[in-house]
């Protein structure tokens, strides 16, 4: 059991019917009346932001997550499929539950699941991806101007903001936490 003064950046508990992860957090003692804990959760399930206060005696379940490394495998149109490498069992994932992940994954790539009570909640890419860039303008010679981007079409389909010099056909490395262009490889 967690009480409302050991919560932290990160935690994960039960509360309400849903797990919820910490956000931001604020221990508070006001000059008059009792102490209490301000808290910004996030719910791991919807991914509803909410902010709520607690009693500094307030006890919550805590949550146990689960991460796992498995291998995206094809989407068919509706579902996303994903295989775990040591038992070979395939787990196939709604769109809302892959969205900012499967930007930057080609099949056969290997992706973080993560997991409560056994059920998959959440798709992370690798923070760091190389892609292929499929489409993007050409640069314009004699344009010298420092920090010109210009939007580029990787491999997967995400649109990333790259440097003039950029071409179609360069390979790019990509924060994919950022959606940032690193460099080329």
């Amino acid at each position: 059991m967690l009480s409302a003064n050991d919560l932290r950046k990160g935690t994960t508990f039960e509360y309400d019917n849903d797990v919820y992860q910490i956000v931001d957090f604020q221990h508070v003692k006001p000059g008059k009346g009792a102490a209490f804990v301000r808290v910004k959760i996030k719910s791991v399930m919807s991914g509803a932001v909410k902010d709520t206060t607690f009693n500094p005696n307030d006890k919550f379940q805590e949550a146990r997550i689960e991460t796992k490394e498995m291998q995206y495998l094809y989407n068919d149109g509706q579902l996303y499929y994903f295989m775990d490498l040591e038992t070979y069992e395939q787990i196939p994932l709604d769109q809302e539950s892959v969205e900012d992940a499967i930007k930057y994954l080609r099949e056969n790539d290997m992706a973080t699941l993560r997991f409560y009570k056994g059920k998959p909640f959440s798709v992370s890419a690798p923070n760091f991806v190389e892609l292929k860039v499929v489409e993007t303008e050409p640069g314009i010679k004699g344009d010298t101007q420092s920090n010109v981007t210009k939007p580029a079409t990787v491999e997967t389909g995400a649109v990333i903001q790259v440097p003039i010099f950029v071409n179609i056909g360069d390979t790019i490395k990509i924060d994919t936490r950022s959606d940032e262009y690193l460099s080329r490889v």
